[in-house]
C-alpha cells in the first residue's frame, strides 16, 4: 500500500467543491455504492477531524472521520476489502489517509499534560500549546523474515500461521522491532522466539507501509542453520517447511508477505 508518486503531501488548501475525500469510521472507508470515493466538500458529510492531506495530480485530498451513519447512496467497507475496488494508487493513498485520521483522533490531547493540542502549520505534527510537546504520526517498524533451507528442487520455505489468520493461510515470520534493537537483531530474535530455529545470511529485500494501523514492514530473507521447530503458543498456531510446488494458502496479493514469498519462489 504505497501512496502514488504524483501525490504531494501536507499541502494546506481550502477544500473546493470537487475535493477527493477519504472518510473513515472504525477502520472502514466510505465509498459510493458504485465503489468510487466521495468527492465534494467535507462539510457536506457528517464528519469531524478533517485533515488536508495534500494534492493528487493537482486535486485536493482530504481525510476525515465519519460521525454518523453512512449517507444514502454510500457504504462503509473495511479498508483491506477495498483492494481491487479502488485503483492501486488510490488504495495506497487510502492507507496514508487512514493513518493520518487515526493519528489525529488519538492525539487530540497532550500525552504529558492533557492540554488540547493544535496542528502545526509547518509540518505534519500536533503541538501542545502549554508544554510544547510535539507528536508526529506513529510508525511502528516490523521485520519480516522468509527463512529457507536446501538448494534447487529441495529448497523449502519456513511458513507459519497465527491464531487470528484466515483459515488455512500461512505467511513468513514477522514481529515488531523493540527499543534499542537493530533490524537484524530483531529478525534473529523473532525467528528464535516464534519457531525456535537459528538463521544466518540475512538479506534485505524491500519494505511496505502497512496501515493496520500504523506499521512499516521491512522484508528480509534468511537461511536456516539449525534447530528444531518449537512454536511459541500465544503467537504461532502452526508452522512447517514447504516446497515451492506445494505452498499453502498465502496472504493477499497486496501484502508484502505475498510479494516476498513469490519473489523468492521465482528465484529472484
Amino acid at each position: 500500500m504505497i501512496r502514488p508518486d504524483s501525490f504531494v503531501p501536507s499541502v494546506r488548501v481550502t477544500p473546493p467543491d470537487d475535493a477527493l475525500l477519504f472518510i473513515f469510521l472504525e477502520g472502514r472507508l466510505l465509498l459510493r455504492e458504485d465503489g468510487a470515493l466521495p468527492r465534494g466538500r467535507p462539510e457536506e458529510f457528517p464528519v469531524d477531524l478533517v485533515n488536508p492531506l495534500g494534492l493528487l495530480d493537482g486535486l485536493p485530498v482530504f481525510g476525515a472521520r465519519l460521525t454518523g451513519e453512512a449517507p444514502t447512496g454510500f457504504t462503509l467497507r473495511p479498508l483491506r476489502g477495498v483492494y481491487g475496488v479502488l485503483p492501486e494508487d488510490l488504495f495506497g493513498l487510502a492507507g496514508y489517509a487512514a493513518q493520518i485520521v487515526e493519528w489525529d483522533r488519538t492525539h487530540r490531547f497532550c500525552g504529558a499534560c492533557a492540554t488540547p493540542t493544535v496542528r502545526s502549520e509547518r509540518e505534519t505534527s500536533k503541538v501542545c500549546p502549554n508544554c510544547g510537546l510535539t507528536a508526529y504520526p506513529r510508525v511502528a517498524p516490523v521485520v519480516m523474515a522468509l527463512v529457507t533451507r536446501g538448494e534447487g528442487e529441495n529448497r523449502e520455505f519456513l511458513l507459519a500461521r497465527g491464531p487470528h489468520f484466515a483459515p488455512g493461510m500461512y505467511s513468513a515470520l514477522a514481529g515488531f522491532v523493540e527499543p534499542s534493537e537493530t533490524l537484524e537483531h530483531a529478525c534473529h530474535r523473532e525467528v528464535r522466539e516464534e519457531v525456535g530455529v537459528e538463521i544466518a545470511g540475512l538479506r534485505y529485500r524491500f519494505s511496505q507501509p502497512w496501515p493496520f494501523p500504523h506499521s512499516l514492514m521491512i522484508a528480509f530473507t534468511a537461511e536456516y542453520v539449525g534447530g528444531d521447530l518449537m512454536l511459541q503458543p500465544e503467537e504461532i498456531e502452526d508452522a512447517g517447511w514447504y516446497r515451492v510446488e506445494s505452498l499453502p494458502t498465502l496472504p493477499p496479493p497486496f501484502s508484502i508477505a505475498r510479494r516476498l514469498i513469490e519473489t523468492v519462489a521465482r528465484g529472484e
